[in-house]
């Protein structure tokens, strides 16, 4: 009894070492500064970036950027909030496009994709953690 009560406390903190924590995570999530609010759900931000919402709750317009398929920044966020591959949102884009939906446009650096998100009013965007920001952008935090 003790030995199987040992085993599961260690896979419990094993689970709990390999769990990524909120502060963890590789990239952060940023809004033009007059955007209101400083929590957004992991799926409400899905169905933003997937453009399955277009607006803000004040019923202003959301303006979604993207990083390259290429950037590990891209690769985190496909796969801790799309909950997809870069390759299955590609798909997912494709199919969206022959309906006359466009994707969000994408921008190469961090710098590029703040400085969209600083510029455009209702922008929201996601850059890598350690990403310097201008007071043009806040960080809103990932809530589940």
């Amino acid at each position: 009894m003790r030995r199987v009560l040992v085993s599961l406390l260690l896979v419990a903190g094993l689970a709990m070492v390999a769990t990524p924590s909120p502060a963890s995570t590789p990239f952060r999530v940023i809004v033009h500064h007059e955007v209101k609010g400083a929590k957004i759900s992991r799926s409400v931000l899905s169905s933003i970036f997937l453009k399955q919402s277009p607006k803000w709750g004040d019923g202003s317009a959301i303006a979604p950027v993207d990083q390259s398929v290429r950037s590990d920044v891209r690769r985190s966020f496909s796969g801790d909030v799309l909950l997809q591959g870069i390759a299955e949102v590609q798909i997912y884009w494709q199919r969206r496009m022959s309906s006359g939906v466009t994707p969000p446009p994408v921008k190469i650096t961090d710098e590029d994709v703040v400085a969209f998100v600083g510029s455009t009013p209702g922008a929201i965007g996601y850059v890598s953690a350690a990403t310097a920001l201008p007071e043009t952008v806040k960080t809103i935090e990932l809530a589940d």
